[in-house]
């Protein structure tokens, strides 16, 4: 699960700074300013987690097999997805109802800074 996790790191890196990129340079003539905010706190909660999969899949190196630490980073993934995703979606379509979505996704996030606790914790770090 090491290697997963930093690949998948990595591609979320490359996925937020695309995703960043289009907003700032395309997606800003098209879209009106409070959609262009929550695109932007998509892109930036994507970044946010992105670091925290690349800390995981690090720390899967110190507590090989953590199955917290390694829930942790699905539910990082799945709070990329549900969160940020819906913020995109929403910003390109314009549908509020994917707003409904979005505190899924927080959830996520929340439950993955705990579970990455919690394997810290159950760690046998040197």
């Amino acid at each position: 699960m090491t290697k997963f996790f930093l690949v998948a790191a990595a591609l979320n890196g490359m996925l937020a700074v695309t995703i960043g990129a289009f907003g700032a340079h395309g997606l800003k003539r098209y879209v009106e300013s409070d959609l262009m905010t929550v695109y932007q706190t998509g892109v930036q909660y994507h970044f946010y987690h992105t670091l925290a999969l690349l800390g995981i899949g690090l720390l899967l190196q110190t507590c090989p097999g953590s199955r917290l630490v390694e829930w942790s980073g699905w539910a990082m993934l799945a709070g990329i997805l549900l969160f940020s995703g819906s913020l995109y979606l929403l910003t390109l379509t314009g549908a509020r109802w994917l707003g409904a979505i979005t505190p899924v996704g927080g959830l996520c996030f929340i439950v993955g800074w705990l579970l990455l606790a919690g394997g810290i914790l159950r760690c046998q770090m040197n």
